[in-house]
């Protein structure tokens, strides 16, 4: 069984390869012409630990969760949702009591009504991993006021934590990934109807049957033919970990099995799905062996080809400048991309803050001759450490995101603050 962490689910289960990542950091220097804005600082009884990505509407208001604060669940609060506007003013603040949910994580799922939807790893049905329960996926209204429980979760043979962000069709159903859970308790490919049905699409077996993933990443995403495609952490045919496609007829085929080498090992990013069809992702490990032989992670682009099956190309290696002030450790993503075809993203490591010594981060970007430039990196203190999201682009080319960490030190001490919502204009 699962034992009660502070954090989302799935930081619990795989923290420990997380900190297999990092390597001493050696401050440098690198230019940064972007203007770096907080607009949100997380103090607990509004929230804290915000690792769920932002979204934003059309006036520019965001919605995003965080994983502890409000109140309830120990002291440590059971987590919110809330909605700024534009300025960072917070408008409205849902706060989870355990019954309808506990430790908010990844993105929200917004449609055209306003309407929210989301997942817990915790909270539901308490008797299920207890007294934690195994999560929800919920909806909540537009005022934020009014919280419906699609499903509750019960483990095996179902799911157990699921990880948004959902996707969702024409008809109104809704998709996602449960972390562990379903047949073999690594993980499934779930579908919610607009009743609130629940089907298993897909449960995970791993290796060596078959080499199948196991413990599918954060989010799913969905094409125009209704096949689904999502990273699988662990499992593939080298036990590095997988990109995975689910057809709409519940056929999986592995696109991808990460060697752990030079091409990327233990993917745990939602993927980005151009107009072309080609995906790109985030692998936190491998790339070009540094950070003690691991790897610091990678950017990779899976290209599908005319006679079938397809290739994958690594974009950028993380830690190629001295010290990694270019990153390390690219966790949940998505990558997004502007205009031009220029990537933008996050790592929780890396980065030249001397009062970090390299270890809290940076926003980067990627552009299409395979540059990378640091956009911001974080120092740990009142900016916020750890981005452990990817960012979101407005068409004025201004990005926005979450920390884990920073902001009110005095919030969480021991864990260097409850964190922020940032906004970096071009």
């Amino acid at each position: 069984m699962r034992s009660k962490n502070s954090r989302f689910a799935v930081n619990v289960a795989f923290a420990v390869s997380v900190m297999f990542l990092l390597a001493s950091a050696i401050a440098s220097t690198q230019a940064q012409a972007q203007k770096f804005k907080v607009l949100q600082t997380f103090h607990g009884t509004n929230g804290a630990v915000p690792v769920g990505g932002l979204v934003r509407d059309a006036s520019g208001n965001l919605y995003g969760t965080t994983a502890e604060g409000g109140s309830g669940c120990r002291g440590y609060g059971c987590g919110t949702v809330f909605k700024l506007d534009k300025g960072g003013k917070q408008i409205w603040l849902h706060k989870f009591n355990n019954n309808n949910g506990n430790t908010p994580g990844g993105a929200l799922l917004r449609n055209a009504s306003g309407n929210l939807f989301g997942g817990t790893g915790y909270g539901g049905d308490l008797s299920c991993n207890p007294p934690y329960g195994c999560g929800v996926v919920f909806k909540l209204d537009k005022t934020g006021q009014k919280e419906t429980v699609l499903r509750k979760f019960t483990d095996v043979p179902d799911g157990d934590s699921p990880y948004p962000p959902l996707a969702r069709d024409p008809s109104g159903n809704l998709y996602g990934v449960t972390v562990y859970g379903g047949t073999d308790t690594l993980g499934t490919v779930f579908k919610i109807d607009s009743a609130g049905k629940e089907t298993i699409l897909y449960s995970f077996i791993g290796p060596p049957e078959g080499g199948d993933g196991a413990f599918p990443g954060p989010g799913i995403i969905r094409d125009a033919a209704g096949n689904l495609y999502g990273a699988a952490f662990d499992g593939g045919a080298y036990g590095a970990g997988a990109i995975y496609e689910l057809s709409s007829s519940g056929q999986e085929t592995l696109l991808h099995s990460f060697s752990g080498g030079s091409d990327g090992a233990h993917p745990f990013s939602t993927l980005l799905l151009d107009s072309q069809g080609n995906l790109y992702g985030t692998a936190q490990a491998g790339g070009n062996g540094q950070c003690g032989g691991t790897g610091c992670g990678v950017v990779f682009e899976l290209m599908p080809q005319s006679g079938g099956g397809w290739t994958e190309a690594v974009l950028y290696d993380f830690c190629s400048l001295a010290g990694c002030a270019d990153g390390e450790a690219p966790r949940e993503g998505p990558l997004v991309m502007d205009t031009e075809g220029n990537l933008y993203g996050t790592t929780i490591f890396g980065g030249n803050s001397t009062k970090c010594n390299g270890t809290c981060g940076v926003v980067f970007k990627l552009d299409t001759a395979g540059k990378e430039s640091v956009l911001h990196n974080f120092t740990g203190g009142t900016d916020g450490a750890i981005p452990d999201v990817g960012v979101i682009l407005d068409s004025n080319n201004n990005l926005y995101g979450t920390t884990e960490e920073g902001g009110d030190l005095k919030c969480r001490p021991k864990h260097g603050g409850c964190g922020v919502v940032f906004k970096i204009a071009p």
